[in-house]
């Protein structure tokens, strides 16, 4: 019979690490302490932790606020002064040292700096760039791309176009577009995001 290994809140830290967007970071980590460290024996883990999933959750599908960041730090706060174990005192000061970056208001305004969040971004064709090639119409698996590949001696075509309802935010038609003409935008406010 093999001893079954010990999960720390530090491992899930680490495991995390790959994750650009600090507010999926939280929302991980959260996810992770819920589903297996959290004992549930004290209140302000069991029920401050449910709570602050939801309100991640609510910030990276782009309908959180700064009242969802004002709740996270409060949650966070009495997890750290309440909390009978380690663990929950560990969630807490990761959760609170990422709420002090500008990543969270940025998804309560309807942004993510990491363009992970799907909820926050659109694929866009810029006009003038496209060459009109359709590789992005070929790399599409999900027909969310519409318009007419060029096509020598004939005029009158509908230029590449990205139908969002469609649109699962995969990135394979930006992997293949050689001009360099899809761009990721902000989805509210259709401005190209900065890198």
């Amino acid at each position: 019979m093999s001893a079954k290994k010990v999960v720390k809140v530090d491992d899930i830290k680490n495991d995390a690490e790959g994750i650009k967007c600090q507010v999926e970071k939280s929302l991980y980590l959260v996810n992770e302490f819920l589903s297996g460290l959290m004992c549930g024996k004290c209140f302000p883990c069991s029920m401050g932790s449910y709570e602050a999933r939801i309100r991640l959750r609510s910030l990276m599908e782009g309908n959180g606020s700064s009242d969802d960041i004002q709740q996270i730090q409060r949650i966070a706060d009495e997890m750290l002064i309440s909390s009978m174990c380690k663990k929950g005192k560990d969630v807490a000061k990761y959760m609170l040292e990422w709420l002090d970056t500008e990543v969270f208001s940025s998804h309560a305004a309807g942004s993510c700096p990491a363009q992970t969040c799907k909820a926050l971004i659109s694929y866009r064709i810029e006009i003038d760039k496209c060459t009109m090639c359709g590789d992005c119409l070929k790399a599409c698996k999900y027909a969310a791309i519409h318009g007419e590949k060029i096509q020598p001696f004939k005029s009158g075509y509908h230029p590449f176009e990205i139908k969002q309802l469609k649109c699962v935010k995969c990135g394979d038609c930006i992997k293949v577009c050689k001009p360099e003409a899809i761009i990721l935008v902000d989805a509210n406010v259709g401005e190209p995001v900065e890198v």
